[in-house]
């Protein structure tokens, strides 16, 4: 019989490595499946300025491999392989990747949540250069600049607000008359003298020199486009979660995010969900990484009832 780990933990960013740390620190065996490289998410941001203890701040992609470092130095695994499919039910998990079957006792997924792109031509390779999606982890490179967020919902009016205490001028950009968030952030938005509203525009294209200098927008109604000057562009339609593995096992909620709270049981037994793909007001590095030790805290707790 192929190897039964304590844990098997699906998604190698901060989340999957705190759990992973957490596990074989705890006399856990445990093994990490990613897909890619270590950090996930994480490993795409140029300049990591929010996680303590990097005083001069850190690149995602270095501190995603050192996260990974310090699990294995304490004896967890990993394996580079893409999940096809999952059994999450019973006693003994299973997940079928590329590289073969893995089984455990417990799960902790931890596959993350992608921005949703504007879909604009270059905007991958204006990603640190202006383009960005997270006001919360990049505002600072543009404070006392002018900035524009795309977006007519809670997340873009948020990200507005959070960038209206840092740049010169935000301008919100809506594809409609009216925005989509809930009224307690619509008094914040009358509120903030800084941010500028622009109804009924799309953004066609990204204007850059090799750093955004403006946006392209088109009139919805009219046609009529208009450049607009910018340091930068965040993004703020939504993020979609890695969550299509899991859907007729796992509780999702409306916008397929994973059903958990602070404990980050899902509705399964022995199976967790850490980080940005479950329910939860913030979404950060910092609180990827408390999950995953969260995960392991009740996933201990879940092992020693199955003694």
């Amino acid at each position: 019989m192929d190897k039964l780990y304590d844990m098997l933990i699906l998604g190698g960013g901060p989340a999957g490595y705190t759990a992973a740390l957490y596990a074989v620190r705890a006399g856990l065996s445990a093994l990490v499946i990613e897909k890619l490289s270590a950090g996930g998410q994480m490993a795409t941001t140029e300049q990591v300025d929010n996680f303590p203890g990097f005083e001069e701040g850190i690149d995602g992609f270095t501190l995603g491999e050192r996260m990974q470092r310090t699990a294995e130095r304490f004896g967890a695994q990993t394996v580079l392989a893409s999940a096809t499919q999952v059994e999450l039910g019973g006693p003994v998990k299973r997940i079928m990747t590329d590289e073969g079957e893995f089984s455990g006792r417990t799960v902790v997924i931890a596959t993350g949540a992608n921005p949703r792109p504007l879909g604009l031509p270059g905007e991958q390779e204006m990603r640190s250069h202006g383009m960005a999606y997270c006001a919360a982890c990049d505002g600072m490179f543009f404070r006392g600049k002018t900035v524009a967020v795309v977006g007519g919902g809670n997340s873009a009016v948020g990200e507005a607000l959070t960038l209206s205490s840092l740049a010169k001028t935000v301008y919100l950009i809506h594809r409609r008359d009216t925005l989509r968030a809930d009224q307690v952030y619509t008094k914040s938005l009358e509120a903030a003298e800084n941010i500028k509203i622009l109804w009924n525009q799309r953004p066609v294209a990204l204007l850059h020199d090799g750093h955004i200098t403006g946006l392209r927008l088109e009139d919805v109604q009219t046609g009529a486009q208009q450049d607009l000057a910018c340091d930068g562009v965040f993004a703020a339609i939504g993020r979609a979660p890695e969550t299509t593995l899991f859907e007729g096992q796992l509780t999702l909620d409306a916008q397929k995010y994973i059903v958990a709270d602070e404990t980050t049981r899902t509705n399964l037994p022995g199976v967790f969900a850490a980080g940005d793909v479950r329910t939860k007001p913030l979404r950060q590095i910092v609180t990827a990484a408390a999950d995953g030790a969260v995960a392991v805290h009740f996933a201990g707790q879940y092992l020693l009832q199955q003694a």
